[in-house]
C-alpha cells in the first residue's frame, strides 16, 4: 500500500534568514522569509517552526499565508538572537493546483555569520538561504 502512494517532491520553494537593520532600535534583526520560486502561486501556505537543542526547547509557533504569488517571498517571522543558538524547525504545507506539498527545513544552530552571508535577489538583502 504504501509503495502506491506518491508523495510530490517541493521544487523552488526556499526559506531564507535575512538581516535587516532596525532604525527604531538600531540593531540588525533577523527575519525569516519563504520565498516562492515558481512560476505558480502557492495557496493556503502553513508555516509550522520550533527551535530546540539538548536542552532547551521552544514553543510552536504556527503562520498561515492564504496565497503567496510567484515569484515574491513573504516575512514568515522574527528570529530574536537567542533562536539562532538552537536548531530551527520548520514545516512548510502549501497547495498548488489543488495538490498538497509539504517540505521540512532546518536552520542550524550559529549558521547566521557574517561570512555566511550572501546577497538574496529577491529579498534585496544579505541573508542565507535554506533549501
Amino acid at each position: 500500500m504504501k509503495k502506491d502512494i506518491e508523495i510530490p517532491k517541493v521544487e523552488n520553494v526556499f526559506l531564507a534568514v535575512s538581516q535587516e537593520y532596525n532604525e527604531a532600535f538600531k540593531s540588525n534583526d533577523q527575519y525569516v522569509y519563504l520565498i516562492n520560486n515558481k512560476d505558480v502561486d502557492l495557496e493556503m501556505v502553513l508555516i509550522v517552526s520550533k527551535g530546540m537543542d539538548k536542552t532547551r526547547e521552544t514553543s510552536v509557533m504556527r503562520h498561515k499565508i492564504e496565497k503567496l504569488p510567484a515569484r515574491s517571498a513573504a516575512k514568515v517571522e522574527l528570529m530574536l538572537e537567542d533562536l539562532l543558538s538552537l536548531d530551527n524547525y520548520f514545516k512548510v504545507t502549501f497547495f498548488e493546483n489543488n495538490r498538497m506539498f509539504e517540505k521540512e527545513f532546518v536552520l542550524k544552530k550559529n549558521s547566521l555569520k557574517e561570512g555566511a552571508l550572501r546577497h538574496i535577489d529577491i529579498l534585496n538583502n544579505r541573508g542565507i538561504l535554506i533549501k
